[in-house]
């Protein structure tokens, strides 16, 4: 075993999955980092004292349509997808899903292409891509430009299932209504993780949609039929069917925390955090356009001129502090939402989520504040 470099004392641990208290965190000669007592650790060692937090891996988001002050949908192109995944870095997000909202079909080749060119040139953070639209239901669109979602074609097929072979990792997000289930089911044969989304079908149609192949719900209870006495909705069919995951915006306004409740206590594995985050995350600006059309930040909100929430001002910290606070989760189970919960969808983990990882960020987690220290 190489020897130890440094340790970090005083912080419990979480290794993406569990937490540790008692423990201390090694970092070796050799780069990599250990979970050991602390009798297993020299007296002679350099030791670097935190006065409290969760010591974890970086988080894993899989819907970041924005960041740094720009939107990935206004330049679909590496130099994009580097300010996106920088200042999400220095919210703890280790890896993200650049996700493209509903646009043109030259967009949605110009994202895959920038997705792929950035993964080859090795910018940190970006392990894939995220489709969400333009395959939608018109009813349930939220602050998607309807004039652009349309049902899915031979061509749009063509175009993800090559996706499929170029990146690690393709999520794409459709409504049943727009979306047949041989198309479902080719893309799942594929690889790509199919997610129901936007969508305004009935729970018959979403059922058929998991057998089809589709294994994921995009911001559940968002955008999506809910949960009725005689019509379960996307909703119910998602919290019934075993095996189906759900990211969740846990920020107090896009879902009651008694929803959260009521959802966690219908399906304790399987739901994950996701940010939603906008152009705003990690920049303080307080408005931008999506497809022509301007957001406004106020209050926690990211809002139409409607009123139409558009995505979410949200930090992954954050989102972790409301099911400790606001739900009333176990921080144990509260991270690893944020961290091994998204992993378990992926195609290709890429050594994501061990904290004994040295390429890995490596993150200070405040549970009373919900603030987040990036230390490497």
């Amino acid at each position: 075993m190489s020897e130890i470099g440094k340790v970090f004392t005083g912080a419990e641990i979480h290794d993406g999955t569990h937490l540790h208290s008692g423990k201390v965190l090694a970092l070796m000669q050799d780069g990599s980092r250990r979970i050991l007592t602390p009798e297993e650790v020299p007296e002679s060692t350099a030791t670097e004292g935190l006065a409290a937090g969760v010591l974890c891996p970086g988080f894993i988001d899989l819907q970041v349509n924005g960041g740094g002050g720009v939107m990935f949908n206004d330049a679909p192109d590496v130099a994009t997808l580097r300010r996106v995944a920088e200042a999400h870095r220095a919210t703890g997000v280790a890896a993200l899903l650049p996700t493209l909202i509903t646009d043109t079909p030259d967009k949605t080749e110009a994202a895959i292409e920038a997705a792929v060119s950035a993964i080859a040139e090795g910018v940190p953070g970006i392990i894939g891509l995220h489709l969400e639209g333009p395959h939608l239901s018109l009813a349930r669109k939220g602050a998607h430009d309807g004039a652009l979602i349309r049902p899915m074609e031979a061509a749009d097929l063509a175009l993800i299932l090559r996706a499929a072979t170029l990146l690690p990792n393709l999520m794409v997000t459709v409504a049943p209504e727009n979306t047949s289930s041989a198309q479902i089911s080719a893309m799942a044969e594929a690889g790509v993780i199919v997610s129901l989304g936007h969508s305004d079908a009935d729970y018959e149609t979403c059922m058929a949609a998991f057998d089809a192949g589709a294994c994921c719900v995009t911001h559940l209870f968002n955008a999506m039929s809910q949960m009725g006495n005689r019509a379960p909705g996307l909703v119910g069919a998602a919290l019934e069917r075993d095996g189906i995951h759900a990211g969740l915006i846990a920020d107090g306004i896009h879902v009651h925390p008694a929803s959260i409740r009521n959802a966690l206590a219908a399906k304790a594995a399987g739901i994950f955090l996701v940010s939603d985050a906008m152009a705003t995350a990690g920049s303080d600006i307080t408005s931008f356009t999506l497809n022509g059309r301007e957001v406004f930040r106020a209050g926690g909100r990211l809002t139409l001129a409607d009123g139409t929430l558009a995505g979410a001002d949200l930090e992954m910290g954050r989102a972790v502090y409301t099911l400790t606070h606001a739900v009333g989760e176990p921080l144990e189970t509260a991270l690893a939402r944020a961290i091994s919960g998204p992993l378990a969808l992926l195609r290709n983990h890429m050594g994501l989520g061990r904290i004994e990882n040295p390429d890995q960020p490596l993150v200070l987690y405040d549970p009373e504040s919900g603030a987040v220290r990036v230390l490497g």
